[in-house]
């Protein structure tokens, strides 16, 4: 199919010239395809996860290991989606050279900006897949498309709002609804 503006009109969701690597607090929803029920059951208001929500679960969970500038907030793994909140802290950059951390820069060193949300989630979205494909290949079936093409983010702003989203992303299972 060719490109057509007036069907294929992807407009960003995120906020205009907002450096999405800079500190603060990040409110994070991602969604299966389709919203198959890929990560478990929520059975008596509680999460029941899944191989594949176990995986979704423990990659959440180590994201601050590939992303030292992050600290993983409040986080819960439905049936079909997953809500979570990154905390970016730390400096603006992260230096490929040993010399940045003595505080003697070359000009040889090469100093990248740190991940942006996008980025983190990006990592994310694509460690879950490929580990949950493995488990549909020993099984001899085809697993698809895992996620949706983009996740939902809100930059939280004050302490009241992360409270409201802290509440919403822990009391999600008792709050489930079989649809």
């Amino acid at each position: 199919m060719f490109y057509n503006p007036k069907i294929h009109n992807r407009q960003s969701r995120r906020l205009k010239g907002y450096d999405y690597s800079r500190p603060g607090l990040y409110f994070i929803t991602i969604v299966c395809q389709n919203r198959i029920r890929r990560f478990g059951h929520v059975k008596n208001g509680e999460m029941i996860l899944y191989d594949n929500g176990l995986i979704a679960h423990e990659e959440w969970a180590r994201l601050s290991e590939r992303f030292p500038n992050i600290e993983i907030d409040t986080y819960q793994i439905m049936p079909d989606h997953m809500h979570g909140i990154i905390k970016i802290v730390g400096a603006a950059f992260v230096a490929q050279d040993a010399q940045f951390a003595t505080g003697k820069i070359s000009p040889q060193a090469e100093v990248n900006p740190a991940p942006t949300i996008s980025a983190i989630i990006g990592a994310y979205k694509s460690l879950v897949a490929n580990a949950c494909l493995k488990i549909y290949k020993s099984n001899n079936k085809i697993m698809g498309k895992f996620w949706q093409r983009n996740y939902y983010e809100h930059i939280i702003r004050n302490p009241v709002a992360y409270n409201n989203i802290s509440r919403y992303i822990v009391n999600n299972p008792k709050e489930w609804k079989l649809s």
